[in-house]
């Protein structure tokens, strides 16, 4: 659909198998098959779905497909005198039935196509510059890995700042580093190279009982908190929405993919755990 948030729009058809176009089963399979569409927003049904295609309209693309399929982005800034500044790579998270809802994303993208789709995107970012574009904006791709090559494919412009801008601007207000579009690296002033994992949808009902407060004093006693003599840690966001809905945001900063992960991991099993017993006292 023309409107819709973090791939709540989407809906997938599946046209495999089909007869020849002009075989007499064609229309009859091809309406089978629109309702037995699968949305990526729960609840959705084929009546109200077509409704608000009708009523919004939409788009029709051809999914891309691959031996291995990922969905990374770049973000990008025009200044106001027209230069391009290529920010950063990241590559996203997603969820949902069809795997098209983002949840978060890991910094910096792979380096096997990083560098590949940062180049496509400064070809689009000189394009909107001459086009009058100020401000920052992503680029989303989906690449694909068919007999060992990377393949890129740009396949969304989002004129706003999204979902990776607010974990990559904590990162550089925390480090004082920089990023390196290139290499796509980034690195701190002690020369340590940075990494991290981000989400929006840490969640859990169990969540709710928890204070801004509760979560500062559980990640220090954990030591998870970020230090800025190591550089590492966690960092919240979205505070707010925990009593409401059990749901913050999180930043895990580390010196590698694999301890940016790790970081992340643990801060979630340590939330899980502390909720659990807290539920268990009270109970």
């Amino acid at each position: 659909l023309n409107e819709g948030v973090s791939g709540e729009g989407n809906a997938v058809v599946d046209l495999t198998g089909l007869p020849a176009p002009g075989n007499s089963k064609e229309r009859t399979m091809l309406e089978e098959r629109l309702r037995a569409m699968q949305f990526e927003l729960e609840g959705v049904t084929y009546d109200s779905y077509m409704k608000n295609l009708e009523e919004r309209k939409g788009v029709v693309e051809e999914r891309i497909m691959g031996e291995e399929f990922r969905s990374p982005s770049v973000q990008l800034r025009v200044t106001p005198l027209g230069a391009v500044d290529l920010l950063s790579t990241h590559d996203q998270l997603l969820g949902g039935p069809s795997g098209q809802s983002y949840l978060g994303c890991v910094f910096p993208a792979d380096t096997g196509y990083a560098a590949l789709i940062t180049r496509e995107a400064a070809k689009v970012g000189r394009r909107l510059a001459n086009e009058g574009v100020i401000g920052r904006f992503a680029l989303d791709f989906v690449v694909v890995r068919s007999n060992g090559k990377w393949e890129p494919y740009a396949i969304e412009i989002n004129l706003r700042k999204g979902g990776t801008t607010h974990p990559f601007l904590t990162l550089q207000f925390l480090t004082d580093g920089t990023y390196d579009p290139e290499m796509a690296i980034f690195t701190a002033p002690n020369g340590r190279q940075k990494f991290f994992v981000a989400s929006d949808h840490v969640e859990s009902p169990q969540y709710r009982t928890l204070t801004p407060d509760d979560l500062f004093d559980i990640v220090v006693r954990h030591n998870l908190h970020f230090g800025q003599t190591r550089q590492t840690g966690v960092v919240f966001h979205m505070m707010s929405a925990l009593g409401e809905l059990g749901r913050m945001g999180l930043t895990a900063v580390g010196n590698s993919h694999e301890e940016a992960k790790a970081t992340y991991d643990r801060a979630v099993a340590v939330l899980d755990q502390e909720t659990r017993d807290e539920r268990d006292l009270s109970g």
